[in-house]
């Protein structure tokens, strides 16, 4: 299973979008608004086509819809993908599954006009802030738009917040005798060579929620990453800190025996490596909870605006909410649907624990800092 490398957030491309001027090769450019409806290209909200029957019918016609960096094995993408396949007719082609959310949005300006242009996104909440900001998104309000929380939510619904989870530590109980829950274990030398990430945090929001997790942990604040530096400084000092990204692939082998990441990711492996012999345990350590979630976003060129629209109505129902809960992660309108009985109470059981309490995020300004941080200080943290 591949990790999406974990759903690169492009943590530096907030700082740059403007100066992604890519062009794709080889392909024939045409007008986004003549390619489909124009009606569709401009709709706000399903009552632009008469409800929801005129949507789906207006879909259906489409036929298709164009994705991106949608692994199957991502927050149960797969069971997702072919649910709205088989509910709708419409055919979803995920191009490059495995790609970061620079890669997708790369594909979303260099293919402005092209019938290959990405009909739809799903990149990290900070990331679709400056989407939104360079006018590459489409506002379109989801039948749901209300109940998701105001702090999750673009307020012109350029995008909204989908799924998230928290930072977590996975171990391979059989190859290590005692797994860490918290990252002051971490340090301790009998770790030596086993704690990996996901990739590096400035490309990777995985780790760089590690990172601001660690920072936490260590008496830094949200506006306040360094402890964060320092706490992977003095774990690549004790020998502990392991370069290689970690994977299923990487896990199985052995090569990375303790990994920082999504509580959602590692609880899925935990799933697929127990049919290849892997006890993989997973643990939110109460020092330094950090969660994040995704945002989804339909393209302004959309060359199928209908089938867009009615992938974000289908991903906010109760059906498609329930579908990510059941990758374990923990949807955007879980509170609505438990006020409402529609939440799945058994997946929802199956979640890992949390400290509890009230979640909080960083503001855009304080993941700016973070970024900058981060850009000036990693190699310098993990170098040697």
């Amino acid at each position: 299973m591949t990790l999406r490398h974990v759903r690169r957030a492009s943590l530096a491309c907030t700082l740059s979008i403007a100066a992604l001027g890519l062009t794709a090769c080889g392909l024939t450019s045409t007008n986004a608004a003549n390619s489909g409806d124009s009606k569709a290209a401009a709709a706000t909200s399903a009552q632009d086509f008469g409800g929801m029957d005129a949507l789906v019918a207006a879909a259906k016609k489409e036929g298709k819809l164009n994705a991106i960096a949608l692994p199957r094995d991502w927050a149960n993408y797969g069971e997702i993908i072919d649910t709205f396949e088989k509910k709708y007719g419409i055919d979803v082609t995920v191009e490059n599954p495995d790609a970061s959310s620079q890669d997708e949005i790369n594909a979303v300006t260099s293919r402005k006009g092209q019938q290959r242009s990405p009909d739809v996104i799903d990149i990290g909440s900070a990331f679709a802030v400056g989407a939104a900001e360079q006018d590459l998104l489409a506002p379109y309000r989801v039948k749901a738009f209300d109940e998701i929380p105001k702090a999750q939510k673009d307020a012109k619904a350029r995008w909204y917040n989908d799924f998230g989870g928290f930072v977590s530590i996975g171990c391979d109980a059989a190859r290590v005798k005692k797994c860490p829950k918290s990252f002051a274990e971490l340090l301790d030398p009998r770790y030596k060579g086993q704690v990996a990430l996901t990739g590096s945090p400035t490309k990777s929001s995985s780790a760089f929620g590690a990172v601001y997790a660690a920072a936490l942990a260590n008496k830094g604040t949200y506006g306040n990453i360094q402890p964060g530096l320092d706490f992977f400084a003095r774990l690549k000092k004790a020998g502990n800190f392991n370069p290689v990204e970690s994977s299923p692939a990487t896990i199985q082998k052995g090569e990375t025996p303790i990994s920082i990441t999504w509580d959602y990711l590692n609880s899925g492996y935990a799933d697929q490596l127990r049919t290849k012999g892997v006890d993989w345990k997973v643990s939110v350590p109460a020092g330094g909870s950090y969660a994040e979630f995704y945002s989804q976003a339909i393209v302004k060129w959309a060359p199928h605006p209908a089938a867009a629209r009615l992938w974000q109505e289908f991903l906010y129902s109760p059906e498609g909410q329930n579908l990510w809960l059941k990758g374990y992660a923990r949807p955007v309108l879980m509170p609505s649907m438990q006020k409402a009985g529609t939440l799945n109470a058994a997946f929802a059981a199956k979640l890992p624990k949390t400290p509890g309490g009230r979640i909080t995020f960083p503001t855009e300004g304080q993941i700016n800092t973070a970024k900058k941080s981060l850009a000036q200080g990693w190699a310098k943290a993990v170098a040697g």
